[in-house]
């Protein structure tokens, strides 16, 4: 029983037997053909059985598992690796079909792959998930064929695993490695020269040549009868917090991820460069109620501490209280701080109503709202029209970008610092906005 549940026959054996059948009804209009499809007959059918024997003579003839990574990056290619083993005597063809998570719909999975006799080889595929959580993987199977390629033997493996998505953890690296490089300005990432004053006093030091006369400190000088002089130093650790909207607004997908998920991958990153540059990075999320909160700090254990607390970040499906969210800031945050507030506004009225409360949040945060452009309607502008209705489609595209752009010079006017950017270029336009804020000396 076990033997029929793993022999396949392939469709060249059928093709093959058609050919005969067909020469067999021939042969009685021509003679000669039954002669030739007997014999036919009986070499496939020897062919048959000894491709049987040498698949089947060897119980373990092939060896596979595959290895998944302990976590995915959401958005992110993921690598799956499979390994397989030949222990027979001859080159054998695979076919690999692997039972990947239900979440990616991946009904005509197949790798073919071909094998030397006695050798080990690794394969890999990649899977890009759109949503955090669990996936399931099922068995791995793999069908073996032979040079005669008449019949095939599926092995079944248990290789049943489960593997967390989590943010895109992936990009970090990438994000490291181009800081290392110095080529952050291939990704659209400027460098800024800081200018002014640092603003975090050091020590009291006497005058040596050189020194800025602007820092005389005269109180001292009188008192020690010399030149002495305030030294300050580069201001560090300053809190930067990314505060995510996780209301329904932000439900909106853009291709295959939601805007949540940008803005949970963005804030991962921007919290990783924060801390390389020594700032504190902290994090929280609202909508009826602020949660998820991890306070800025630079300890060792922050960037797990943040990453565990964005995978359970997930959309309520309500209209955010930007009230409550000021409330929570005022009570719970006394220091000064920079905070990236991620949510999206489609019109300037929605801005009217939640305007107060990111003015009054404003007054003692540096506030940098990010929202996001709605590609689909740039498409639909530099679209040709040829029928009025799609002129009047285009129209209305043109009244919500134009809307967009009056947001960001309603929040310039009240002194509050935006980000309309598209989902792809989130994260660079994040980054560049926390640089030029740290060049500039506004924190």
């Amino acid at each position: 029983m076990k033997f029929i549940k793993s022999l396949y026959i392939e469709n060249r054996f059928y093709y093959l037997a058609s050919a005969i059948v067909v020469m067999f009804i021939l042969s009685f209009v021509v003679p000669w053909l039954f002669f030739i499809s007997q014999i036919a007959l009986f070499a496939l059918g020897a062919f048959f059985l000894l491709d049987i024997l040498i698949l089947f003579f060897v119980k373990k003839g092939l060896v596979a598992h595959r290895e998944t990574p302990d976590k995915f990056s959401n958005g992110d290619e993921n690598i799956i690796l499979v390994h397989l083993e030949n222990r027979y005597n001859f080159l054998i063809k695979t076919i690999i079909i692997d039972e990947t998570p239900e979440q990616f719909q991946l009904r005509n999975f197949k790798l073919s792959k071909s094998l030397k006799p006695h050798k080990f080889q690794t394969f890999q595929y990649k899977l890009r998930p759109t949503q955090r959580g669990e996936y399931h993987f099922g068995y791995l199977n793999v069908y073996v064929m032979s040079f005669m390629m008449l019949v095939s033997k599926r092995y079944k493996y248990n290789n049943k695993a489960m593997v967390p998505t989590y943010p895109a953890f992936l990009q970090l690296k990438k994000y490291d490695l181009l800081a290392i490089s110095n080529n952050l300005h291939m990704y659209g990432i400027k460098k800024m020269r800081r200018i002014g004053h640092t603003m975090e006093f050091e020590q009291i030091k006497e005058y040596v040549q050189g020194d800025d006369i602007r820092t005389i400190n005269w109180k001292a000088t009188a008192k020690k009868n010399q030149l002495m002089v305030n030294q300050f130093q580069d201001e560090k650790s300053q809190p930067v917090y990314s505060v995510i909207d996780k209301g329904r607004v932000m439900k909106m997908p853009f291709n295959g991820l939601s805007l949540l998920d940008y803005a949970i991958n963005a804030t991962l990153i921007i919290s990783n460069v924060v801390l390389k540059k020594h700032d504190k990075a902290g994090m929280f999320t609202f909508s009826k109620k602020v949660e998820n909160t991890v306070v800025a700090e630079r300890r060792n254990s922050q960037m797990t501490l943040i990453l565990e607390t964005l995978y359970n970040v997930e959309t309520d499906f309500f209209e955010s209280d930007f009230g409550r969210l000021y409330a929570d800031v005022k009570t719970h945050i006394n220091q000064r701080s920079l905070m990236f507030l991620y949510t999206n506004f489609e019109t300037l009225d929605a801005l009217h109503r939640q305007l107060p409360y990111l003015k009054a949040i404003a007054k003692n945060h540096l506030l940098v709202v990010v929202f996001f452009k709605n590609t689909e309607l740039d498409q639909l502008i530099n679209k040709k029209t040829h029928i009025i209705e799609e002129i009047y489609d285009k129209v209305i595209a043109e009244k919500f970008a134009f809307e967009k752009r009056l947001i960001v010079n309603e929040l310039k006017k009240y002194g509050i610092y935006s980000i309309l950017t598209t989902p792809e270029n989130l994260t660079i336009d994040t980054i560049n906005k926390y640089l030029e804020i740290k060049a500039r000396g506004l924190i």
